[in-house]
């Protein structure tokens, strides 16, 4: 099994995930702003949790991926500050509780810490690629949204997202076919909860 293949067998979940009504408004300029602050300070507490979600991987890598992995950890401290600085530009408060549908990525996240190196890598590939593809879809954004879309839809993070990929097809392809069945069901519950996430956005509710 290869990561291409994932994207294939769950077209229609991945589409929820990376078009959304969410998205084409970013891209249109009809997106609220308050639907947007509102997921920027709910996407800044997933990054949180996805930081140690990233370092219990890399403690688990094979030596052929430590370098990526690393790089990867870097660049998300460095996503937080951008966050920050943003968040204060806006007046936005970084503390907020996270809402149910964040709190259950994340949870879906710590419970892959004790899980194969396989399916923690796929997560972080599909979780990674759903991100670069949603926010390409949306270029080049509306004027008050083209600083975000050009923020994550640079080259240099399609490259980061073409050495997970490359990453998984290795880890795939020396697991046990337990461990690869368990990575092709972590696939597209990576899609739901991207896709849920937009929808978080857009409907509101509890913060």
């Amino acid at each position: 099994m290869k990561a291409r293949e994932l994207l294939e067998r769950h077209r229609d979940l991945w589409s929820g995930a990376t078009r959304h009504p969410f998205l084409e408004g970013v891209r249109r300029g009809t997106l609220p702003r308050k639907a947007f602050e509102r997921w920027l300070v709910q996407d800044y507490l997933f990054v949180l949790e996805g930081l140690k979600f990233q370092a219990n991987l890399l403690a688990r890598a094979p030596r052929r991926d430590q370098r990526l992995l690393i790089g990867g950890l870097s660049d998300l401290e460095e996503e937080l500050g951008w966050f920050e600085e943003q968040a204060g530009r806006r007046g936005l408060d970084l503390h907020a509780r996270p809402h149910p549908i964040n709190a259950a990525y994340c949870g879906f996240l710590a419970r892959l810490k004790s899980e194969a190196y396989a399916a923690g890598i796929t997560a972080l590939w599909a979780l990674e690629r759903a991100y670069l593809e949603a926010w390409r879809g949306a270029a080049p954004g509306a004027p008050e949204y083209r600083e975000f879309v050009e923020h994550w839809s640079m080259p240099e993070f399609e490259e980061y997202v073409l050495r997970l990929e490359e990453a998984v097809d290795a880890a795939l392809g020396e697991a046990p076919e337990e461990e690869r069945a368990r990575a092709g069901r972590v696939f597209p519950e990576v899609a739901r909860l991207e896709r849920d996430f937009w929808e978080m956005a857009l409907e509101g509710g509890e913060e």
